[in-house]
């Protein structure tokens, strides 16, 4: 398969670039001064587009390779693929599920620790000489507080059986309720946020929950909840969730995606309830590497002609 061409869309994986630079024709797009010429220039030769989180594959582009077969994302959120230009096209999307559940989950739980706990501040509190001085304040306690989740797929149920090792109640809200499930459901994220005191964000991004936690969702959580996101930037109207830590709406906030990434709102900076991560739910060595393997597998499935291991579209 040397002779594949495979668009590979930014630098994100070292051991993916280098495994995909032994079995096809490897063109690496952020090479490129002008990314349009680059694209028309090599048309003809590229038939597969490896993409991630942040950059992957778009109507632009589609439009642009008309040898494309298949988008293998580095990641499980699709939405930086044009799922309809793909479906049109005929063209396969995968992505990479199970492989990276445990390690955002445990994120997760180590954002809510983080944030309740001001693990963070106390350790600026000690780096910066000022324990010297006498006791960091008192903190909140996680054992026993109501989570609710935003999204009870395979990363929410992993949220959800975590926190409920720690005595905590669990509710959520997706599309249906669950059948299979003792969690309390509710039919709105209003409802949801309502009755919980730390709302978790696990859902995937589509029309339908990007803003989904707006500024009645925050209203409901009130000034004693605490937002964790480690889904996607967009699922909150982030000027909004600004607003709420700014003004003391919302006690905290663990945030490991932003709507504008790799910006990130300055007013979030000096906040102590606040813990800004910089989109790592999933980087961990083990887990790119199994992710990787399974972009590289999803590539070599289609150009035998075999079934595809995890196919999206």
């Amino acid at each position: 398969m040397e002779t594949v061409g495979v668009l590979m869309t930014k630098p994100f994986s070292a051991y993916l670039e280098e495994e995909l630079d032994k079995r096809f024709k490897l063109f690496r797009f952020w090479e490129s001064s002008n990314r349009k010429e680059f694209l028309k220039e090599n048309s003809h030769l590229i038939r597969a587009v490896v993409g991630n989180a942040t950059a992957g594959c778009d109507a632009e582009m589609i439009g642009l390779l008309p040898k494309l077969e298949i988008v293998s994302n580095f990641s499980v959120g699709l939405d930086k693929v044009d799922l309809v230009k793909c479906k049109e096209r005929g063209i396969r999307v995968t992505n990479t599920p199970d492989v990276l559940t445990d390690d955002v989950a445990d994120l997760a739980l180590a954002l809510i620790l983080a944030v309740l706990r001001r693990i963070c501040a106390c350790d600026r509190y000690v780096t910066s000489g000022s324990w010297i001085n006498g006791n960091f304040k008192l903190t909140t306690k996680f054992s026993g507080k109501s989570v609710g989740i935003l999204g009870l797929g395979r990363i929410g149920s992993a949220i959800a059986k975590r926190a409920n090792a720690f005595g905590c109640p669990i509710s959520y809200y997706s599309r249906s309720e669950k059948s299979n499930t003792d969690y309390k459901y509710y039919p709105s994220a209003v409802e949801l946020a309502a009755n919980c005191e730390i709302l978790v964000i696990a859902c995937a991004l589509t029309e339908e929950t990007h803003h989904i936690v707006n500024r009645e969702v925050i209203d409901a959580l009130g000034p004693q909840g605490i937002i964790i996101n480690i889904g996607r930037g967009s699922h909150i109207d982030e000027p909004e969730l600004v607003s709420a830590l700014v003004e003391g709406r919302l006690a905290g906030a663990g945030l490991d995606v932003f709507e504008n990434e790799p910006q990130v709102p300055e007013q979030l900076f000096g906040l102590d309830n606040v813990v800004l991560l910089s989109h790592v739910g999933s980087d961990t060595v083990e887990t790119c590497k199994e992710m990787a393997d399974l972009v590289i597998a999803n590539l070599e499935a289609h150009f035998l002609n075999k079934p595809l291991l995890t196919p999206a579209v």
